[in-house]
């Protein structure tokens, strides 16, 4: 009778041993019969690794806690980050490893889903992301309010350029430049900081390479821009002012990869002086170049390149010269060409992941010329986008947080932490789309008045503020699963979300909607948000589906399997 008790203890130890044998790298354990808590302490010097063995018995969750610590180490061993990191603390660890003492790892995470702490962290990185972001936002606008001075046509040509080349360039290299949200977001979290100045250039060398072939198209938009069935003399007054933009797309490129890679280290303060005080010099240099150096409307968009470029080489300076960044920026290295092509395969994913919805919006205003009546239709749509736009500017602060948060947290195996940070975040997401409701709600008149003085537009956007708020609350909840997204590195699975959510669900639907049912404006919108809906249950399920302790790290996983 105490043998057949015994059977299936037995069978139940040999599996635990199994598992562990798979994570343990001490030799004396792959011979032992019994489970034992291994300690690694593992050298960079001469890669060599000294394991302490205490008889101490490990549970199944301590087994994938342990698995997940010893991946960092090894990948800390194989890239040098060991040694550094014992030079430069620049993550601060936390004692608990993330897992807190028993009752709390007992509790599932999303109970816990509010820490006012957390909460003040992200509200403290989340602002001046946004006062950058609006910063760089302004000063192409800056642009074309001068451009739109010098007569119609001309600010018919600006608004039309500077549209054209958002949805072409700026979407492009905003979304390029996210790989390194995933590169150095989870390298700075495991303490690779020398890693992280090879992959900023790594990312600014691909920048650089599609910047050449966005500029190839800005300076022959005028085709392009005539077979859209844009007015030929606007097209080609549009197609001028890129062409004396196509500086500022390589200078703007360059800097979303710098602010990714301050980002990921909540270095964010310093960004709103660097965005802020091109965006003051920019009044007087376009004021300048239009007026008084006799560059007329060329001018406006000289300007624009000019400013940019003064701000990358503001933000440059401060990267090279700050001992801020001396274990992370180390100079110039031909490592980076070597991780240029590995870095592809979450640079494009990114970008057609920030492009695609972009490009929805856009497609929508182009959907409403062709209603009957056209110049409502298009003025109604045009302006539920602006505000959309000006909505998600605040959500990208809250995203650029939890990306940076949930990478660095990955990074350093902290799981638990990276999900107290999601949960936190998703709140206030939903609190500020609840702000967003009460305004809109309360001065839609008045925010209306302000693109138009025509009481027919004013009431017909008051019957859209239902459907635009909807939209603006879905906005903001899909914003940060985004940047959930992009600090674990699911891009690819981001792109595909926006791909069916956007042209196979959301367009067709707004069509439907629109022209078959007769639900004009109204009906476009609805269809942009079932696209919204689809996209925010999409990236909620992988989210909270994904067995985050499992999780592959995006830097090195690879390696990982082959050690």
């Amino acid at each position: 009778m105490q043998d057949q008790r015994a059977g299936p203890a037995k069978s139940k130890e040999k599996k635990r041993v199994s598992r562990h044998k798979q994570t343990c790298p001490a030799a004396s354990c792959r011979g032992s019969r019994y489970i034992y808590r291994c300690t690694a302490s593992i050298q960079s010097q001469a890669k060599l690794t000294t394991v302490i063995i205490k008889a101490v018995p490990l549970t199944t969750k301590e087994l994938r806690q342990k698995k997940s610590e010893l991946r960092v180490e090894r990948r800390r061993v194989k890239m040098g980050g060991d040694e550094r990191a014992v030079a430069a603390p620049l993550l601060q660890q936390q004692q608990d490893g993330g897992g807190g003492d028993g009752e709390r790892r007992r509790r599932r995470w999303w109970w816990g889903w509010w820490d006012g702490e957390e909460a003040a962290g992200h509200l403290a990185f989340a602002a001046p992301m946004v006062a950058t972001s609006m910063a760089y936002y302004a000063i192409p606008l800056v642009s074309v309010m001068y451009a739109g001075r010098l007569g119609e046509l001309e600010l018919a040509g600006a608004t039309l350029g500077n549209s054209w080349g958002t949805v072409t360039g700026i979407a492009l290299m905003t979304g390029l430049s996210g790989s390194l949200e995933t590169l150095c977001g989870q390298g700075y979290g495991a303490k690779m900081y020398h890693m992280m100045g090879v992959y900023l250039q790594a990312s600014i060398i691909t920048s650089a390479f599609f910047s050449v072939l966005v500029s190839l198209l800005w300076f022959y938009s005028e085709p392009v821009l005539i077979f859209l069935r844009q007015d030929p003399e606007v097209a080609r007054t549009a197609t001028l002012f890129l062409r004396y933009s196509i500086p500022a797309q390589f200078a703007y490129g360059f800097i979303q990869c710098t602010l990714r890679f301050l980002q990921t280290q909540s270095v964010v303060t310093p960004l709103v002086v660097f965005a802020l005080l091109p965006l003051v010099l920019h009044v007087g240099i376009t004021h300048a170049f239009v007026h008084y150096l006799g560059f007329g409307y060329a001018g406006a968009g000289m300007s624009t390149s000019v400013s940019l470029w003064l701000s990358f080489l503001m933000l440059a300076a401060y990267v090279c010269l700050s001992e801020r960044f001396k274990h992370t920026w180390e100079g110039f290295s031909t490592e980076a060409f070597r991780h240029v092509l590995p870095g592809l395969k979450l640079a494009i994913p990114s970008a057609v992941m920030v492009c695609f919805e972009y490009w929805a919006f856009e497609v929508l205003v182009l959907v409403a010329g062709l209603m009957p009546n056209s110049h409502m239709s298009t003025s109604i749509i045009a302006m539920c986008e602006n505000t959309e736009a000006i909505s998600y500017m605040i959500t990208y602060g809250f995203a650029a947080a939890i990306s940076t948060r949930v990478s660095n947290e990955l990074g350093a195996g902290n799981v638990a932490k990276a999900k107290k940070a999601l949960a936190v975040t998703l709140v206030l997401s939903l609190l500020l789309g609840v702000a967003f409701l009460l305004l809109l709600g309360l001065g839609h008149d008045l925010w209306a008045g302000l693109f138009s003085k025509s009481d027919a537009v004013i009431s017909e956007f008051a019957s859209m503020t239902p459907l635009l708020i909807g939209s603006v609350v879905l906005d903001s909840t899909q914003g940060v699963l985004s940047g959930v997204s992009r600090g674990c590195g699911w891009q690819h699975l981001a792109a595909w979300t926006n791909l069916v959510a956007f042209y196979i669900v959301g367009l067709p639907l707004s069509i439907l909607f629109g022209f078959k049912l007769g639900l004009q404006t109204k009906g476009l919108w609805l269809g942009q948000i079932c696209g919204l809906l689809l996209q925010n249950a999409v990236l909620l399920f992988i989210t909270l589906r994904t067995k985050w302790e499992r999780l592959e790290l995006t830097m090195n996983g690879k390696e990982d399997d082959r050690e």
